[in-house]
Parts: structure tokens; C-alpha cells; sequence
């Protein structure tokens, strides 16, 4: 999702980072390589990251903060608040259509194969080609 985003906005990316060191226009960027390799990469900012888990220390919030959250009102705004007009917001504005939602079809439950790798790889190739997963 993130480089797709960042090719729609049109700026640089990284995927995977798991440090980031920025540097007045720059952003020095640790990422994750198969393998467990490690890449380091600089990009020019604006630019977009996918951020690995565990690259920070979760923060957690006192009861006090939570309580001091909780009296606060939250501000809405309406489409003529952010300068817009109807034709730009909602099914209107927007170039996604859903078409339709549903289950994926119950199929047969799943065949354990047996025997050695040699023989499951072969047998395996044979249902790929069977139903038309190898030509």
C-alpha cells in the first residue's frame, strides 16, 4: 500500500525501514532485506516510509491522560469548512467504485500429501498442471 500511495503522490520511498535518521532534507533509512541483510539508504524529503514493527518503544498513555482526553471536544468539519464542494467528496469525488462484497466459494477440505520431498514435489507439480496452474 505504501509504495503504491507514494507513486500516486509522486515522491520517493522506502519499504521496510526498521531506523530512519533525518538530516535537513534527507532521510538516512535502515531497511530489511531478504535473507536478513540490511540495506541503508538516503531519499530526499518529501518522501513516503513503510515502517517495520518494533522500530520505536511504544508510549502508553496514563489513566490521567485518558480521563484529560476524554473532556475534550471534538472538532468536525463540514465540506464547505474545507472549501470544497459536494462533486469532491464522497461516492461522488472519489475514482473507487465497489462492485460487489462476498464470501469466497466452500471448496473440498485441504489434501495432505505424503512421502518423500522428492515424491510430494512431483506430486505437486502433477496438481499445478492439472488444474491449470503450469503449463
Amino acid at each position: 500500500m505504501g509504495v503504491a500511495l507514494a507513486g500516486l503522490l509522486g515522491v520517493p520511498h522506502s519499504a521496510l525501514v526498521t531506523r530512519i535518521e533525518i538530516q535537513e532534507n534527507k532521510v538516512k533509512a535502515n531497511r530489511e532485506l531478504e535473507g536478513g541483510l540490511e540495506e541503508v539508504v538516503e531519499i530526499d524529503l518529501p518522501a513516503l516510509f513503510t515502517i517495520q514493527t518494533g522500530i520505536n518503544e511504544p508510549r502508553y498513555v496514563s489513566i490521567m491522560g485518558i480521563r484529560k482526553v476524554a473532556k475534550k471536544e471534538i472538532k468536525t468539519f463540514g465540506v464547505s469548512d474545507l472549501h470544497l464542494n459536494a462533486e469532491q467528496v464522497g461516492l461522488a469525488g472519489s475514482d473507487i467504485r465497489l462492485e460487489k462484497i462476498f464470501l469466497p466459494p466452500v471448496g473440498e477440505g485441504a489434501e495432505m500429501l505424503e512421502g518423500k520431498p522428492e515424491e510430494v514435489a512431483l506430486k505437486v507439480l502433477d496438481i499445478l498442471k492439472d488444474r491449470g496452474g503450469v503449463a
